[in-house]
């Protein structure tokens, strides 16, 4: 029998590998083609789900003082910039991941913290440590979906299907 925190991690690691299975095989000119209209790039998908989970774990484990409490590049987060390679962003990724899967682990998942203060979040709102990993299943899943479009506009081929 599986416990919760074994089918958090499990649905999440699920949700990683299809992201990840979506930019097997591609070169770093490919990953960071923007083809279709929202000028997302498979390579700066991978970097704004490891940045947004990593942030997550910060909340789940300090609240939204040490979320905010390293800088966020909002508009590089989605593109392969500089010196980026998809090589290096996916063992950032890795890395991210095995964090992630710490917390859940170790974390109490009734824990909660008051939401930091944005326009999206109600007022006063507090997320527990298992919302915020039901969150990010969510945002892995959602990227991953884009991830497939942009994909299957580069060279036809689908995670799925």
């Amino acid at each position: 029998m599986s416990s919760e925190r074994d089918d958090l991690v499990q649905t999440l690691d699920k949700h990683r590998g299809f992201l990840k299975h979506t930019v097997q095989g591609l070169t770093d000119e490919q990953a960071a083609l923007t083809p279709t209209a929202s000028q997302l790039c498979l390579g700066g998908l991978i970097k704004h789900v490891a940045t947004v989970e990593e942030r997550w774990q910060r909340f789940a484990a300090g609240g939204a003082e040490a979320m905010n409490s390293a800088p966020i590049d909002w508009e590089g987060q989605f593109r392969m910039e500089g010196e980026d390679t998809l090589e290096a962003l996916l063992k950032r990724y890795d890395e991210v991941a095995a964090a992630t899967t710490e917390l859940v682990r170790t974390l109490d998942l009734d824990a909660s913290h008051e939401l930091p203060k944005a326009p999206w979040f109600e007022p006063g709102a507090r997320w527990s440590v298992r919302r915020v990993m039901l969150h990010v299943i969510a945002e892995t899943s959602q990227h991953a979906g884009h991830a497939d479009i942009v994909r299957e506009t580069i060279d036809g081929q689908k995670s799925m299907g």
